[in-house]
């Protein structure tokens, strides 16, 4: 049920423009103190699952991991995708709540 909720909010936050996504534009978001919320797919690499937990560690940006690299890309309108930011602390927050409730 909860996987619905937050595939719905990451797919409004998308709409929104508050998300952004690929290995680029989310490293510019966390460095730019932009992120406030960083998740990467379940199926990434494990170099990529490193990079983004150590960079969620230096910024105490909480990180989470969901669904797969296609999963992630489709609830924000894109192929695939294994690593994504969002922009606004309201989606954030909601996201947040929602995986630790599951």
């Amino acid at each position: 049920m909860n996987e619905n909720k937050i595939y719905n909010l990451l797919s409004m936050a998308q709409r929104a423009n508050k998300v952004v996504s690929g290995d680029f534009a989310v490293e510019k978001a966390v460095q730019g103190r932009k992120a406030r919320l960083i998740l990467v797919a379940g199926d990434a690499a494990e170099e990529t699952k490193k990079k983004y937990q150590h960079l969620a560690e230096e910024t105490t940006i909480k990180l989470y991991y969901l669904f797969d690299r296609e999963e992630l890309g489709h609830c924000i309108g894109k192929e695939y995708r294994a690593v994504a930011a969002v922009l606004d602390k309201g989606f954030a927050d909601a996201l947040v709540k929602l995986f630790e409730d599951r």
